[in-house]
């Protein structure tokens, strides 16, 4: 992607091009792995599963997808990056996935639903208007339905800027990307009283939440080792969701339920 590489029409940030950065720099390094491990850890404890069908809201390289395929859903994976959904269609050949290049805002003709089980990790980040899309996925949510909601947190994002230093940026609050280059920097991060004033005035009620990576981003060791990384595991696993210690994950994980 050129470094002046353009917005959507939504003035949203796609992914074109950039399906090899998240598959090596993301998901091949211990961050994307103790990501993932973390979901593995938080989803059952979060969602009441039973194999209903799900939308996958921005699914990207197909992760999310498969982990459900596995367990037994159906899934329609809708994402707007025409080369992430190809590798995503490549790796889940042959599992009960259907796919749509589709951008969040299209869903409501896409895929209307109403679906009883919504996955959205880490998309309202890259959006323009966050707010309206909370408010579009829960006009997709079944009565009953549950969303699982992952979102960019901008109060762990500013730690981190102290953390390293970035002092004059933390004090001006300067904490957006533009979403013009190749770094990945969310154009709109996202806090917890954001996302619980968005969802009541929607309707939904937030059942749980959780931090993901609530230790790792602030480690002095940039590369721990393997012993490391396991007693880092278990103490993400301890604390992601106990006070306060999940506000300050870099990510922050919702099960929003809509009432009956």
């Amino acid at each position: 992607m050129p470094s002046d590489a353009p917005l959507s029409v939504h003035g949203d940030r796609h992914f074109e091009g950039l399906a090899e950065k998240f598959s090596a720099g993301l998901y091949g390094s211990p961050r994307g792995a103790l990501r993932l491990a973390l979901l593995d850890h938080c989803l059952p404890r979060q969602l009441e599963l039973d194999g209903q069908p799900l939308l996958d809201v921005g699914g990207g390289l197909g992760q999310m997808a498969a982990w459900f395929a596995a367990r037994g859903h159906e899934v329609t994976l809708a994402e707007p990056a025409e080369e992430m959904l190809a590798r995503a269609r490549a790796a889940l050949a042959g599992q009960s996935v259907c796919f749509l290049r589709e951008p969040l805002q299209r869903l409501p003709e896409a895929a209307p639903g109403p679906w009883p089980l919504i996955v959205c990790h880490a998309v309202l980040e890259w959006l323009a208007d966050p707010e309206a899309a909370l408010a579009t996925l829960a006009g997709l949510l079944a009565p009953g339905g549950q969303l699982s909601l992952m979102i960019f947190n901008r109060d762990a994002l500013r730690f981190s800027n102290v953390v390293k230093g970035n002092l004059e940026k933390a004090l001006a609050d300067r904490l957006e990307g533009t979403g013009r280059r190749q770094r990945l920097t969310p154009i709109s991060p996202l806090t917890h009283d954001q996302i619980a004033t968005w969802a009541e005035a929607q309707g939904l009620e937030i059942t749980a939440v959780a931090g993901i990576r609530v230790f790792q981003d602030y480690l002095r060791e940039r590369h721990p080792d393997e012993a490391q990384l396991e007693q880092l595991l278990a103490l993400e696993r301890r604390y992601c969701d106990v006070e306060p210690h999940w506000r300050l994950g870099r990510y922050l994980l919702y099960t929003l339920h809509q009432p009956e």
